[in-house]
């Protein structure tokens, strides 16, 4: 089965379902990390400030949003391509940040499991969401 960058509308219903599984798989990462973060504002913004992030109450807020509404807008499949390109760049951003200090044990492992998910992200952005979402309804 072949799946080239028009194939995201117009797929096959297997091409479809397994694009339906990714988006899946992909959004609850980002649902689950949003909530939380958004949940508990004062420790994300405590983190974000002890790694030196500007106006850590405020990123706290809008790093849980992106993370949140992209998820939820890879999981229905709305405006796809866009939110994956954002989550991708939003999750290179958050590794830059969080995850090349090496001395820390879990960094190397933590870069290599955010490179496969951009990885998944920007294959997302290219063949879209599939007929099984909201961009293939009006596509």
């Amino acid at each position: 089965m072949s799946v080239n960058s028009s194939a995201g509308y117009g797929a096959s219903s297997n091409a479809s379902g397994v694009i339906l599984a990714s988006r899946i798989l992909l959004s609850i990462l980002f649902i689950l990390a949003g909530y939380a973060k958004l949940t508990d504002l004062a420790g994300t913004a405590g983190f974000f400030g002890s790694v030196g992030l500007p106006v850590p109450s405020v990123t706290a807020i809008v790093v849980g949003l992106v993370e949140l509404l992209g998820g939820l807008a890879i999981l229905i499949g709305f405006q796809t391509r866009i939110a994956a390109i954002v989550l991708a760049v939003f999750v290179l951003g958050a590794t830059a940040v969080a995850h090349l200090d090496f001395s820390q044990p879990l960094n190397p492992l933590m870069l290599q499991k955010n490179l496969g998910i951009t990885g998944g992200l920007l294959l997302l952005a290219l063949v879209g969401a599939g007929a099984y979402s909201i961009d293939g309804r009006r596509g």
